[in-house]
């Protein structure tokens, strides 16, 4: 019953003074424990797991990891495939449509995915159809990995690294895979460092991209950044000149790439997107605005040739000195 101390379980109560208040026996719960640790030094949190991570792939000082294009990307059709394996695109895996003719650019494809160690795959006709979205492939198709994005700060490390003044190319909103193929091209040709381009409204490196590249995507970093006006603004900080190109320039490239010019230092040239040149901002926060002079009334060039033929001039300026 109620109040029973003799049933099972009762605890039986000795003492006759008076029952001790709870404040006395937790004081030492309710004192406080000292600040909270920060978040990466409680090893239950999720910033404790990913700094650990990060020390284990060799991540360096915080600095944001390499990010990447996405999926795979394909190359389809046979002139395209015969050309991306001459150019030493890095092709992961070469698709065969069950039944294909033999022809000479396929036996080409075969020699060269033989010398270069690449997987040939036999696969159903309806298959490589669904896995290059129904492109027109002519039967045979080329697996591109996801491309590997630099840090824009690697450029500069690089030119240190070798020893060399910095000479980078940024693109703004050059939305032609096409484009910045050939930008990429040029670039690795002439002597720069690296190519930036925006993550967003921008092309990237597509499987167009890395075909006009001819590969030089392979040998010469590419790098994304959120905010191409805080880039510009990071690079002048770290003592390099930005120069925009732009039909109305301050200057032209012949002052430019004059003895004692501009292009002797640390650069980088930003070209614009194909139908509107530089943005607002971003031809503003460049020092100077650079126009390439033209023979004629043409208003101006695209952006691959532009950054050519700009590359070029300043390569030939430096060599000359």
């Amino acid at each position: 019953m109620a109040g029973n101390s003799k049933r099972k379980g009762a605890i039986r109560k000795t003492s006759k003074g008076p029952t001790v208040g709870s404040g006395g026996r937790v004081r030492r719960g309710l004192e406080g424990k000292g600040p909270t640790p920060k978040a990466k030094d409680r090893p239950y949190h999720q910033a404790y797991k990913d700094a650990k991570r990060a020390e284990r792939s060799g991540g360096q000082g915080g600095r944001p990891r390499r990010k990447t294009s996405g999926d795979a990307e394909w190359i389809v059709g046979r002139n395209p495939v015969v050309e991306a394996l001459r150019e030493g695109v890095p092709v992961i895996g070469v698709y065969v449509a069950e039944g294909t003719e033999r022809d000479a650019r396929l036996r080409e494809v075969f020699r060269l995915a033989a010398e270069r160690g690449i997987a040939l795959l036999e696969v159903a006709r309806s298959e490589l159809d669904k896995i290059t979205s129904v492109a027109v492939h002519q039967g045979i198709s080329a697996k591109v990995p996801a491309f590997e994005y630099a840090h824009a700060d690697d450029l500069l490390e690089l030119a240190a690294e070798n020893v060399e003044k910095p000479l980078i190319v940024m693109l703004d909103h050059v939305t032609d895979p096409r484009n910045l193929g050939a930008v990429i091209r040029s670039a690795a040709g002439f002597g720069a460092h690296g190519v930036v381009i925006p993550d967003r409204r921008s092309a990237s490196m597509t499987a167009a991209a890395w075909k006009t590249s001819a590969g030089a995507a392979a040998r010469i970093p590419v790098a994304q950044t959120v905010n191409l006006v805080r880039q510009i603004k990071a690079y002048q900080e770290a003592g390099c000149m930005v120069v925009g190109l732009a039909a109305d320039g301050d200057i032209t490239l012949r002052e430019l790439v004059a003895p004692d010019g501009l292009a002797e230092g640390p650069l980088v040239v930003v070209v614009g997107s194909e139908g509107e040149g530089l943005s607002r901002l971003v031809a503003e926060t460049c020092d100077q605005l650079v126009s390439i002079p033209m023979a004629n009334s043409l208003e101006s060039l695209n952006a691959g040739v532009a950054a050519s033929v700009t590359l070029y001039a300043v390569a030939e300026a430096r060599a000359a000195r």
